[in-house]
């Protein structure tokens, strides 16, 4: 209040109607304070003041108590909006701080190159979500050219640079449209609605070809369109059955295409797809399945591809008439990207060796190799090569997150494009993995990766959390572990990252040994030799286990937990499939059919009776480890209703189960402050139950 005689201020404004007197006083706090100064003030004016001060003088008590209780509430983290924490207890402002550093590493992979700059197309996050950017030259700025609050999935020039094309979903829903960027704007080019992926340039850029499935909402139908004039270029190429269709190349006259069909990760079929009748042409040998994937026009006419047909391992070779010759040196290992000149004179050939990347490159003509660039071990991706000849890849490894490099084909000079931060700590610090390999319940070779915290700041036996990837056609391989270092280097948790059964880079043989359901807890018998391993060393603490999964790897994480309970002190289960047939039955019709070939057919009975046994719902009232369930509220994959009926289950059994959900998120959290939140609630758990 003002000095006496003043009008009061806004503070008690709301409370006193001055010009109504005492009788404006409404409310109970007022009223007792009407009372009191009508009985000390015989005059209304006297009585009026001494009313407003009091009150004033209460709410400015009030208001200091609660200041006083701030620092309370803020000694704890915020949830984000988007996430409701159901059971996971607050957690301590002091863990963000800690962990900080962790949480602001970054990471960039390329899109493409500029053909206008010569420079090359990003993927980074500054904000809150991955965003495109241009880098000019090597190490210099990062300038942002995408402005979304979603992050963007892609991007690709037109051949001379007037068109980027770019792929972006909602709230990680994978229903994906495409996009015009100019000018950090977005020009939508599809229906909004359907799913739209595998945007391929035609060689001169005048249109893209694309798989949609706008028709039915199921079937992947081929579509052709000129991005710059799409309301008037779109059409329906070829209607199709099912949802592995996608383009793979253009001809250099722009008249026909190759196009894939995707139907298991052991078989799919190549075809040459005329663009004006939409007759298609099979060039893969028939009554010979195998895999074929990335196929590209060579400048003669024939087919280079990625196959194994004739072989346990993909291989790079040329398809005509039919038939297959590979190229390139001979190897075991398998190849798992490769790319082609635009001149078609040149390949970079990546292959798989125990999960380390190496990277040759390849005269087209011969076959020989050129040159192998001297990297250290890690893993490569997104390989591109410039129209001038360089290639370009991203690649990261475990002291060093994924980075943009170019090699030149000649000199095999390595050139570094970006250097993402890491929060201020020195990735060099960071433990390299271990391989380890061990025989299996059946003889079988398996194996993983193995992150030790330092021995001499934690010396002795140390805690160990075994961390499967999802797929279940995955692979774990020696890259970079981002927030995770803090798990090994903070608090001295060992982290094992194993490669079961049914895991890719070994060949089709072991990828296809969990297939089906009377095979698919050979791959959770994995995890016991995996355990029984660690265990023989002499730096693991055997009574403190734990596990952790996404996707199948949360299947795996809740199987292994019902198995192998007595061993495990908890278990963090991320998009969990907990019942394959509600699964089955739930998933994104676009790609039911090709889940039915992994883990089999719900609709016919001798199958789905198998499915029922070995799902973890069914033998949820065996499992009595503390959970921690992380959740995508729009995951596509697996529906979010899988998280909720194991978690009605296990808690109906009294076991304590923590669970996270982003309503913004689908299979897998992008978002950094959900995947920050993510993160502290995971390192909690671990506290709570792993280093007690």
């Amino acid at each position: 209040v003002s000095q006496a005689g003043k009008q009061p201020r806004p503070a008690a404004g709301h409370i006193i109607k001055q010009h109504e007197g005492l009788a404006g006083i409404k409310h109970g706090a007022g009223l007792l304070a009407a009372a009191r100064c009508r009985n000390r003030w015989p005059s209304p004016p006297a009585a009026l003041r001494c009313a407003v001060e009091e009150i004033t003088m209460n709410r400015i008590i009030i208001t200091a108590l609660l200041i006083g209780t701030a620092p309370a509430a803020a000694q704890t983290v915020p949830v984000p909006a988007a996430i409701t924490a159901d059971g996971v207890p607050a957690i301590p402002a002091s863990l963000a701080e800690a962990v900080r550093p962790y949480l602001e590493s970054r990471s960039a992979g390329l899109r493409d190159w500029d053909p206008v700059s010569r420079g090359v197309l990003i993927g980074t996050r500054f904000g809150n979500a991955a965003q495109l950017h241009l880098v000019k030259a090597p190490l210099g700025a990062r300038t942002q050219i995408s402005f979304e609050a979603e992050p963007i999935a892609g991007g690709e020039y037109a051949a001379k640079g007037d068109v980027l094309l770019v792929a972006k979903d909602r709230g990680g829903d994978e229903f994906y449209q495409l996009h015009r960027l100019e000018e950090g704007r977005l020009t939508l080019l599809t229906d909004g609605k359907s799913r739209n992926q595998g945007a391929t340039w035609s060689r001169d850029g005048a249109q893209v070809g694309y798989s949609s499935t706008r028709r039915n909402g199921t079937d992947s139908d081929l579509y052709v369109m000129d991005p710059r004039n799409p309301a008037a270029t779109t059409r329906m190429v070829l209607q199709v059955a099912g949802g592995g269709w996608g383009f793979s190349d253009f001809a250099a006259d722009g008249r026909s295409a190759l196009v894939g069909h995707y139907l298991s990760i052991e078989r799919s079929e190549l075809h040459s797809l005329d663009l004006a009748t939409g007759k298609l042409t099979r060039l893969d040998p028939a009554g010979q399945p195998a895999s074929w994937r990335d196929a590209r026009y060579l400048p003669d006419g024939r087919v280079l591809v990625l196959s194994d047909l004739g072989s346990d391992v993909m291989r790079l070779g040329v398809l005509e008439k039919g038939q297959f010759k590979p190229i390139g040196p001979a190897s075991s290992h398998e190849v798992e990207e490769y790319a082609l000149s635009p001149d078609g004179r040149t390949i970079a050939l990546v292959t798989n060796v125990d999960g380390v990347s190496q990277l040759s490159i390849l005269d087209a003509a011969t076959g020989a190799v050129k040159g192998t660039p001297k990297l250290p071990p890690g893993v490569i991706g997104g390989v591109k090569i410039a129209p001038w000849g360089e290639i370009g890849f991203s690649f990261s490894s475990a002291t060093a997150p994924a980075d943009v490099w170019s090699v030149n084909p000649d000199t095999l000079a390595l050139t570094r494009w970006t250097q993402s931060e890491t929060g201020g700590l020195d990735p060099a610090k960071n433990v390299q993995p271990l391989l380890e390999v061990v025989k299996s319940f059946d003889g079988e070779r398996v194996s993983g990766f193995l992150y030790r915290p330092d021995p001499a700041k934690f010396p002795g036996k140390r805690p160990v959390i075994i961390n499967i990837h999802g797929g279940p056609e995955g692979q774990s391989r020696p890259d970079f572990r981002g927030a995770t270092n803090y798990l090994i280097n903070e608090l001295g948790i060992a982290v094992f990252y194993p490669n079961v059964r049914g895991s890719t880079g070994y060949g089709k043989r072991f990828v296809g040994l969990d297939n089906g359901p009377f095979r698919r807890e050979d791959s959770v018998k994995d995890i016991a030799a995996f355990m029984d391993i660690l265990a023989a060393r002499g730096d693991i603490d055997v009574g403190r286990i734990a596990l952790a999964g996404g996707s199948y790897g949360g299947y795996m994480c809740y199987a292994s937990a019902i198995r192998y309970g007595a061993r495990l002190k908890a278990a963090q289960c991320t998009v969990a499939i907990s019942n394959f047939v509600t699964f089955l039955e739930n998933t994104q019709g676009y790609r039911r059919d090709l889940r039915r070939v992994e883990y089999g057919d719900e609709r016919d009975p001798k199958q789905r009776a198998q499915l029922m046994a070995i799902s973890p719902l069914t033998r949820s009232a065996e499992l009595k480890v503390p959970l921690l369930i992380v959740t995508g509220g729009n995951d596509p994959r697996v529906p979010a209703s899988e998280a909720d009926q194991m978690l009605k289950a296990v808690r109906s059994q009294g076991v304590p189960a923590w669970h996270v959900l982003a309503a913004n998120e689908g299979h897998g959290f992008r978002k950094k402050d959900n995947v920050d939140y993510q993160l502290l609630a995971t390192i909690t758990f671990w506290q709570d139950t792993l280093l007690k």
